[in-house]
């Protein structure tokens, strides 16, 4: 048995591992839109975290009400992988409460453009063109922070904690996941109507989703996948950038073309179109390139600080990571400010006020960065710039 495993995991680590877990991602997100998740939405788990959000009343916005199974299924994939192969480690303590506001801007950010990393790539995958725009502000907001990161910016280690604290997102899943089995009532309005705690919507995107089971039963698969093999899209930008690394680029690079693939497939055999090219009219989106460039930066450069895109925030917290857990309450917070407060974006365009609070968040998350990098650092890259700096000017002279 040991051996099995000890091949399983040199397997998961290579390379050939990532690009078979990008390919069956990006195959298992075309399929859930084929068996009725919303178009180019396959996976988001930014709209899915909104959604559930909207499921328990925190926001109103009718039209995105659903307890997604496919968050439930991604920490519960994660969690079954880490105790499997000995990975499941409690920790926690690493600037919870910075964590807390990355996750909540990341969300807003990500609500402007109207889609996590996963959904920009299943978007471009479908052949809305607009996804470059979000895609290219995701790589300038992780460049930026790859910025902090080479100047020393780190929240802290975590340290180890009591089982308690690894299971506490967990278990909240689980609860989750029976109250959207259950649907249990908590008495009735005058008027006779069941009384939440659970809502959901009847149009919209919320109301477009594959069977429970079928979304579960892939949520856990691409839970195990992840997690076995650190996918992650901000990871692969911030390798790319720092180390020149591209190992979990090919991961996304293969979700993708997978992506692609089965969108063309499905098209061809059904009267489902999934592969349309252009810019106008594309599902649940709008073409504003300036927002949906800088909601991305936004998110990105969120994503960079706190560690990892918010699948692989999913998915550490499967693993026992209270700090990770701690990011994905924000995004779920900052889902439900985002919609009260009129900040997210529709498919009929910029909302009045996210602007607002795209350059809000980017200067108080480009202030958490510089506060917390090392000045020493980058007081002598001032020095290196402005001296190149003027060296060209001599030069030009």
């Amino acid at each position: 048995m040991t051996h099995y495993m000890s091949k399983l995991n040199s397997f998961f680590a290579s390379r050939w591992g990532i690009i078979s877990a990008g390919a069956v991602i990006g195959v298992l997100a075309s399929l859930l839109v084929y068996w009725g998740n919303p178009k180019n939405m396959g996976i988001c788990v930014a709209c899915f975290e909104r959604d559930i959000a909207g499921a328990l009343g925190l926001h109103r916005a009718g039209v995105v009400q659903y307890i997604r199974p496919e968050i439930i299924g991604f920490v519960l994939g994660a969690l079954l992988a880490a105790l499997l192969f000995r990975e499941f480690r409690p920790r926690a303590g690493s600037a919870p409460i910075v964590r807390f506001a990355l996750g909540v801007f990341a969300m807003i950010g990500a609500l402007v453009f109207l889609g996590c990393p996963w959904r920009a790539l299943l978007r471009l995958a479908g052949g809305d063109l607009n996804a470059i725009l979000g895609l290219s502000g995701l790589v300038a907001g992780v460049t930026l922070g790859a910025f902090f990161l080479r100047g020393g910016y780190n929240l802290g280690r975590a340290n180890r904690a009591p089982l308690v604290i690894g299971l506490v997102l967990p278990s909240a899943v689980i609860g989750l996941l029976l109250l959207a089995i259950f649907a249990p009532e908590f008495g009735r309005d005058a008027d006779g109507n069941p009384i939440g705690p659970i809502f959901e919507s009847v149009t919209g995107p919320g109301a477009l989703h594959a069977a429970l089971a079928v979304s579960l039963v892939v949520g856990i698969a691409v839970g195990i996948l992840a997690q076995r093999t650190r996918f992650c899209t901000m990871g692969a930008i911030r390798d790319v950038v720092l180390v020149r690394d591209t190992h979990l680029l090919s991961g996304v690079l293969a979700l993708v073309a997978a992506a692609v693939v089965t969108n063309a497939l499905i098209t061809g055999f059904t009267d489902e179109d999934l592969l349309k090219l252009g810019l106008a009219d594309q599902p649940v989106a709008h073409d504003n390139h300036l927002w949906n460039f800088l909601g991305m930066g936004l998110a990105g450069l969120c994503f960079a600080l706190a560690g990892g895109c918010p699948g692989r925030q999913l998915f550490l917290s499967g693993e026992g990571d209270g700090d990770a857990a701690v990011f994905v309450l924000g995004m779920i917070s900052g889902a439900a400010f985002a919609h009260n407060f009129n900040l997210a974006s529709s498919s009929a365009g910029v909302s009045p006020y996210g602007p607002e609070a795209v350059v809000i968040g980017l200067v108080v998350v480009g202030a958490i960065g510089f506060a917390v990098m090392d000045k020493a650092w980058l007081a002598a890259w001032w020095r290196k710039a402005f001296a190149k700096v003027r060296v060209a000017a001599a030069d030009e002279t």
